[in-house]
């Protein structure tokens, strides 16, 4: 198996998860764009300022936030007619702010040096938690839907290609089976498809620490990143999503043909569009009107995108219901927690998990 690293030294995180969660979960999506959608007139009419006056006027730029995907250079090249339009419809320059990692996003917003991102699942769920992120809107691809998959890929001339039922997408059982003469690669701590849900669906199902079970772990970062490390065969296998598959075959379809799909996940929302939650309502009512309305086929289908759709908060409680889950496991397999310790954390966890249903 391949044993050349392209980061120095091993990320390791100890953790296993539990439950029975599906991606497409309890939540129930159509009540949720009710919910959102309610009372949309009344509030639009509450938020609007006074004959003569203008919105927001202290927000003549805005800062949105973009996650670290890919390299700043090919985000930039995406999004800056976006942001361009943006500005353009808005009346107020939109300036894009483009982080190393997800978490800088993240602090962003909690610090006010952003009032508007786009998120991850996982990414959204920790803004919400910890920097007063409030999804309104959701991706909607440019085939209509409303969601994609995390991938296992490896090396297409990887020999443990042969030893698996590519067809069936069986190679989350290889991996496991043969993980300690492999070395794995995560993306960042906070992706949804590149760290949470192949965390819950292919290791934690099957009782496996990834920290204990390969010959060596890392994190890359960008999806970008993973894929390029598969294809130059520095890492056996690694996590990806069915997007940015898509968009590797559009950017650099040679390291693309290098790269074979193993496992496929469960479906997972599409990504939100996410405001802090103190701004002015008429600044909300804005960017509302302007996502949910936006259509451009020329600036939206480089991002893969059709357009925006409404959504609220708990769009995405099926990726904290995962999230709680590897909480949960992480705290019974602590071994510095007493007993008492972890019964009292496990209630509350398991009380946070109701609420969510």
């Amino acid at each position: 198996m391949k044993t050349a690293f392209f980061m120095n030294g091993s990320a390791r995180l100890a953790f296993a998860l539990v439950g029975t969660a599906l991606i497409v979960s309890c939540s129930n999506p159509s009540a949720t764009t009710d919910t959102a959608d309610a009372g949309n007139d009344a509030a639009t009419e509450a938020a609007a300022p006074a004959d003569g006056e203008v919105c927001a006027p202290e927000f003549a730029e805005i800062d949105f936030g973009i996650i670290s995907t890919e390299s700043q250079a090919n985000l930039e090249e995406l999004w800056e007619p976006f942001l361009a339009a943006m500005s353009e419809d808005m009346g107020r320059q939109i300036n894009g702010f483009y982080a190393t990692d997800y978490a800088g996003v993240i602090e962003a917003m909690g610090a006010g040096k952003i009032q508007l991102a786009w998120y991850g699942g996982k990414s959204y769920i920790e803004a919400a938690k910890r920097s007063g992120a409030e999804a309104f809107a959701q991706t909607v691809a440019s085939d209509g839907s409303k969601g994609y998959y995390a991938h296992l890929i490896t090396n297409i001339e990887n020999p443990i290609v042969g030893e698996i039922d590519v067809e069936a997408g069986n190679g989350d059982q290889f991996v496991i089976e043969n993980s300690a003469d492999l070395t794995f690669a995560f993306n960042d701590p906070n992706s949804t498809s590149g760290f949470l849900v192949p965390s819950y669906y292919v290791f934690a199902q099957n009782g496996v620490n990834p920290n204990e079970a390969f010959s060596e772990l890392v994190f890359s970062g960008s999806h970008e990143a993973t894929a390029q490390a598969v294809a130059n065969n520095q890492v056996d296998v690694a996590t990806n999503n069915s997007e940015s598959m898509a968009r590797l075959q559009e950017t650099d379809p040679e390291a693309f043909e290098q790269v074979q799909i193993i496992w496929t996940s469960p479906l997972i929302p599409s990504d939100p569009i996410a405001f802090k939650s103190d701004l002015p309502d008429c600044l909300k009512e804005e960017f509302k009107d302007f996502f949910h309305n936006f259509d451009d086929e020329a600036v939206l289908g480089p991002l893969d995108w059709a357009g925006f759709d409404p959504a609220g908060d708990t769009d995405w409680n099926t990726i904290r219901e995962l999230d709680i889950a590897k909480q949960m496991e992480e705290i019974k397999n602590d071994a510095a927690i007493s007993e008492a310790d972890k019964t009292t954390q496990l209630a509350e966890l398991e009380k946070q998990l109701e609420a969510l249903k």
